[in-house]
């Protein structure tokens, strides 16, 4: 990524419940970090989810933090080539899915368009999220608060009482 572009922190939620899901993860950071404007930082670990407003076998949730020097609106395009490139299909809402990217925060922008909202409107409902988000965040600590882009999440104990709620298991050793 060139020095003389602005960047911002931006956080991306992975999801999928159908195929070799580890390898599509694998190959969706792949993707990521060959796409100019991104450098991939790091990645939580896996959780294993049942599925929240839909249906088929459970999910493999994991959260992406990077660093890119794209426009949101650029990267979402970038989240949807490679969604596509996995076969994702969206015959209806909360279809099971190969490949799931869903842009959850971009360095503090908000955006309310048809095509994107910022930060993503379900980010604090669901703990497949949350928790990956957290375990990313506490990661860094003294940089998530010297740069002020990063999300303000609920209360740790919040969010293990969502986890708890929501079905949400932690794989341990667990990055694809």
């Amino acid at each position: 990524m060139s020095a003389s572009l602005p960047s911002f922190r931006a956080y991306v939620g992975l999801g999928g419940n159908l195929g070799d899901v580890r390898a599509t993860f694998q190959d969706a950071l792949a993707r990521l970090a060959d796409t100019p404007g991104i450098a991939v930082e790091t990645m939580s670990s896996l959780y294993r989810t049942r599925p929240v407003d839909a249906t088929g076998p459970d999910f493999l949730n994991a959260v992406v933090a990077l660093q890119v020097a794209l426009g949101p609106r650029e990267l979402l395009g970038v989240l949807q080539g490679i969604e596509l490139a996995h076969h994702r299909e969206r015959p209806y809402r909360n279809a099971p899915r190969t490949l799931d990217l869903d842009l959850l925060w971009f360095g503090g922008v908000v955006l309310d368009r048809p095509e994107l909202t910022l930060p993503h409107p379900r980010m604090h409902e669901r703990a497949f999220v949350l928790a990956p988000l957290a375990e990313l965040m506490a990661q860094r600590p003294a940089a998530a608060l010297a740069e002020g882009q990063n999300p303000v999440l609920p209360a740790a104990k919040d969010i293990e009482a969502y986890s708890k709620n929501q079905g949400i298991e932690r794989l341990n050793g667990s990055n694809p």
